[in-house]
């Protein structure tokens, strides 16, 4: 039988207790609280600081929009890899202030460069600024990085989570066929790969785990504003060749898009390509954001990213 870890049982029971009484008292979903959640969960729960020797705001420029990164060099006078990570947050919330303990203990566990991308949020910016975005810092890091006389290998990855790991994995497809870009490896943290909410997962996993299916429903009718196709928008309908980069999927049981991810998996397996899968059968949606509350496998996922992205 399924159960959720003893760690986070007490802590649900009165999160959901909490959010009924909201929406008892008419309690709207909005941008601005959505944010201010996410931020106020990652604060009183991620406080563990990991410091970095060098931390630097720049800007990735692209023909429409420079695209505000943060710059994480755990040793900068060595020349180490670089990873692009991509917050999660439904495409409406998170930001590289909300994320950075958590890019801080990627840069420290993968002595990677890491540079996390503050791209455009829906509802204002909706589909597809924030896969431009993301695409654009892939294609011209490089010169931001050389504008910052950084040092750095030449070896790109990228990672993400939720939210993050959809335009992760939608880069990746994208990049297959683009010969100016060489992605070695992707991380996919409890990523967001079908927008078509089809998957057993979503309804086995609906309601009391954080994440719920109404409010990814709400999510998404906020990033897809023009009826565009959201099937052929999802990563896990994209092509998969074997250009995709190696691939570390970390997926939850109680995660309503569990599903996907262990889908995404398998047709990386087929096209041939170096594939891992790290699954919690006792977790949520969002882990890495209640750290305080699951110390043991927040460092699991980290010790296992840092493990994968130095394969040799």
């Amino acid at each position: 039988m399924r159960h959720v870890s003893s760690k986070l049982q007490g802590w649900l029971y009165n999160y959901n207790t909490f959010m009924k009484g909201l929406l008892e008292t008419g309690f709207k979903q909005t941008p601005t609280n959505t944010r201010e959640g996410l931020a106020n969960l990652t604060m009183l729960l991620v406080t563990d600081r990991t410091e970095i020797s060098l931390v630097q705001d720049d800007l990735v420029n692209a023909p429409d929009y420079a695209i505000p990164v943060r710059i994480y060099h755990p040793t900068p006078d060595a020349s180490i890899p670089v990873l692009i990570y991509y917050h999660g947050g439904g495409h409406m919330a998170g930001s590289v202030a909300v994320y950075d303990p958590i890019c801080r203990k990627i840069a420290h566990a993968s002595e990677h460069i890491v540079v996390s991308v503050d791209y455009r949020l829906a509802p204002e910016c909706p589909y597809p600024l924030g896969v431009n975005d993301a695409y654009n810092v892939v294609k011209n890091i490089w010169a931001t990085l050389d504008g910052r006389d950084l040092k750095y290998q030449r070896h790109l990855s990228i990672a993400g989570d939720s939210a993050g790991g959809a335009l992760c994995a939608t880069v990746a497809h994208i990049s297959q066929h683009d010969e100016r870009i060489d992605i070695r490896r992707q991380v996919l943290i409890y990523p967001s790969l079908d927008y078509t909410l089809t998957s057993d997962s979503i309804e086995e996993n609906a309601e009391g785990y954080l994440l719920v299916k109404e409010r990814i429903k709400w999510y998404f009718d906020n990033y897809f504003q023009k009826g565009e196709n959201r099937k052929s928008a999802s990563p896990l309908y994209m092509e998969f060749t074997n250009q995709l980069p190696e691939t570390l999927v970390i997926t939850a049981e109680f995660c309503p898009l569990r599903n996907e991810g262990i889908a995404y998996v398998e047709k990386v397996k087929s096209t041939g390509l170096y594939v891992e899968h790290l699954h919690f059968d006792n977790m949520i949606h969002a882990f890495l954001n209640l750290e305080n509350l699951v110390k043991d496998e927040c460092e699991t996922v980290y010790r296992r990213i840092g493990k994968f992205l130095n394969l040799k």
